[in-house]
């Protein structure tokens, strides 16, 4: 009976072939959701590793630095290193932005990081593929190569050009997108600092209240202008710990003399994961659950259509003696070569098309495995139409006119 369902599948192979190809295009979808949602948890797994941290100091109260904004004073990690076990504690801002390169614009996430020793200074890029890390205190940078920048490329942020002069690699934010990194006066000036025009109109406001024409108030005046044209703050500072202190006790401790909120890196994994990209996940599910079912469609209406071109076959096979198992196992063994056929070309479609899309995609072999299972039951359940249909069928039908 499997010979007669080959003989079957070549007697039609041009409607078969097609049909698998299109089944195969949609299963070929379904595996790049996958592997979107994949990458997206592979992203913020790189982020927290490439940070090189053991525990993030953030504004109290916060989800930050990553899902929430988040700003302390920039001095605080002096205190910070004073605590039992903790190794080093640097200063890190992190700003989504737009970098300009000429004509070009690219959606970067700016990173700035504390002067010091590479390999033991947390925040710094991990590794670069050329050029060099950062040396001068001002106007240098180095840019992950999915900015597409280059080494001497001049950058501007904010108001201030960067000469490129290191390149790294799968730097990237939890959203993707790659990391540019500048020192951490150059970081704060971007991200905190006013323009020029918003501090004079800063001033201009502050003058014009007559709160301020009172006497004695100049010296609360002129510390309001200054407060405006400095900037002291950061987004979070990045804590390695020494060996044999637990991550959990320190970050209490942090949380109890300092006032600050601590995360360990079980705890932000679970913000990424867990906070920030749990409205995605969930829309890709949606959407893997509605391929699941148009592909279910197509295979049973394909199968359901094959079945009933062959109706006076099956009423002669009837006829002849031959059981309802072995009839439904033949349109069963089509529906899965179907399947198979749709998951060949869905995977190879997956394969190619992954690096072209804008966004990481991570195909593992875990999902292929799972996918593959889940497209034989499909298409075995989706076969039960036409089974049903064909054990109907009423052997007279072979002599029927």
């Amino acid at each position: 009976m499997i010979s007669l369902a080959g003989r079957d599948i070549l007697h039609t192979w041009g409607k078969f072939v097609f049909t698998g190809v299109g089944l195969g295009l949609l299963i070929g979808v379904t595996l790049v959701m996958a592997g979107v949602y994949r990458g997206m948890v592979d992203d913020a797994k790189v982020l927290l590793d490439n940070s090189g941290a053991d525990l993030w100091v953030v504004q109290k109260d916060t989800l930050g630095p990553y899902a929430e904004s988040s700003s302390i004073n920039d001095d605080l990690y002096r205190s910070i290193l004073s605590l039992p076990g903790v190794h080093h504690a640097a200063n890190i801002t992190y700003l989504t932005m737009q970098v300009h390169k000429d004509e070009q614009d690219v959606r970067t996430m700016v990173v700035g990081v504390t002067a010091g020793n590479l390999g033991m200074t947390p925040g710094w890029p991990t590794y670069l593929v050329a050029g060099r890390q950062l040396t001068r205190g001002h106007y240098e940078a180095v840019a992950d190569i999915a900015t597409g920048f280059k080494l001497g490329d001049v950058l501007k942020i904010r108001r201030n050009h960067y000469t490129v002069v290191g390149l790294t690699k799968r730097m990237v934010s939890s959203s993707g997108d790659p990391m540019v990194f500048i020192p951490l006066k150059d970081a704060q000036e971007a991200q905190f600092l006013k323009d020029n025009d918003a501090i004079w109109q800063g001033r201009y406001r502050t003058e014009a209240n007559p709160a301020f024409n009172r006497p004695n108030v100049p010296d609360l005046l002129d510390a309001i202008i200054a407060s405006q044209s400095t900037n002291s703050y950061v987004n979070a500072v990045l804590v390695t710990l020494k060996e044999g202190y637990s991550a959990a006790d320190v970050a209490q401790s942090i949380q109890r003399w300092k006032r600050l909120t601590v995360y360990t890196r079980a705890q932000m994994e679970g913000i990424l994961v867990g906070k920030l990209i749990a409205t995605s996940a969930k829309q890709i599910g949606m959407f893997l659950v509605i391929l699941a079912i148009v592909s279910a469609a197509i295979v049973a209406f394909i199968i359901y259509t094959l079945t009933m071109d062959k109706i006076r076959e099956i009423a002669v096979l009837k006829l002849i003696g031959t059981r309802n198992r072995t009839i439904a196992s033949m349109i069963m063994q089509q529906a899965v070569a179907l399947g198979v056929i749709g998951f060949v070309v869905g995977k190879i479609t997956a394969t190619f098309s992954a690096p072209f899309f804008p966004k990481y995609v991570l195909l593992v072999p875990q999902d292929t495995i799972v996918g593959f299972i889940c497209v034989i039951l499909i298409c075995i359940i989706a076969s039960l139409v036409a089974i049903r249909m064909a054990i109907k069928v009423d052997p007279a039908e072979a002599i029927g006119g």
